[in-house]
């Protein structure tokens, strides 16, 4: 009797539990799914008559010059910024973690940078990069030459600056949740045993952090492609060469309607995204259905 009343109770918690995920789900059902799978079907046939056209739009997309430039700055800024983002908010982490004094309040300061609306940081780059502003000033005091910032192959690296300022916050606050999952009597165990500060850090924090590592990577990776909205309010659709990302691309793209273009890039964005998250998860182990 007893079975049949814990198998009726886990049904109805199942139940719940996916009356509670419907919303969410339809709502990355009619926003995100359905229009990426009408996507691909555009990808493959021509905007207006719809004419299947095979693989025609891809090489198209691989022969445009613009894609080419865009899809290497954006790996460039890849490659560059993510390692970048994690081994910085990870050191920051680590010393906010040991440090129990103004904990709380430290950690509101490094998440500030995520509520200042994007129009307001593009002022801040006026006010620090601008052909008169606060940097080229304190330059030219000390004897130096001017830098026109934003027109140069110097805007890439003001592009990676402003993109780990104002994410490193909120990767800090995601490795002290995995930080605070680590138990306390593991570091005791090894201080026992003789460990010092790098052993206990190479083998106790590092593999007990490879599943808040993939939530982080993939969460930096997916908010590298929101740093579009800067670049585009201060430079606009063409920006310096540098920092022309793939977000330049497709938002040209749709403006002058070449929808079958655009959706066959955003399906070749979409594959190599996958491949990457799919890679990090075979790294982390978080394939194995290891918990944070």
């Amino acid at each position: 009797m007893s079975k049949y009343f814990k198998t009726k109770r886990a049904r109805k918690e199942s139940i719940l539990g996916l009356g509670f995920l419907l919303p969410s789900f339809l709502g990355v059902s009619i926003f995100v799914l359905i229009p990426f799978i009408d996507a691909v079907r555009r990808s493959f046939s021509e905007t207006m008559t719809r004419k299947f056209v095979g693989l025609a739009n891809y090489k198209v997309v691989f022969s445009n010059e613009a894609f080419k430039l865009a899809a290497k700055n954006t790996g460039r800024f890849l490659i560059i910024c993510i390692p970048l983002l994690l081994i910085l908010s990870l050191v920051f982490s680590i010393l906010l973690f040991s440090i129990k004094k103004l904990h709380n309040l430290i950690k509101t300061t490094f998440l500030i940078p995520m509520v200042i609306p994007a129009a307001s940081i593009v002022l801040l780059w006026k006010v620090f990069f601008d052909d008169f502003g606060f940097l080229n000033k304190i330059i030219i005091h000390f004897g130096g030459s001017g830098t026109d910032w934003m027109n140069s192959s110097k805007a890439f690296y003001v592009l990676v600056f402003t993109y780990i300022w104002k994410n490193i916050g909120y990767d800090i606050i995601l490795w002290l949740a995995g930080l605070n999952g680590i138990s306390g009597s593991i570091y005791e165990a090894a201080s026992v045993d003789g460990a010092g500060p790098i052993s206990k850090f190479v083998y106790i924090t590092i593999p007990n952090l490879m599943s808040t590592l993939f939530i982080v990577t993939v969460l930096s990776l997916i908010n590298s492609f929101k740093v579009f909205r800067e670049a585009y309010l201060i430079a606009g659709d063409y920006p310096h060469e540098s920092i022309y990302m793939l977000q330049h691309v497709f938002n040209n793209w749709f403006t002058n309607l070449d929808i079958q273009k655009m959706c066959a890039g955003a399906v070749l964005v979409a594959i190599v995204l996958l491949t990457i998250i799919i890679v990090i998860q075979k790294l982390t182990g978080s394939d194995k259905g290891e918990v944070v």
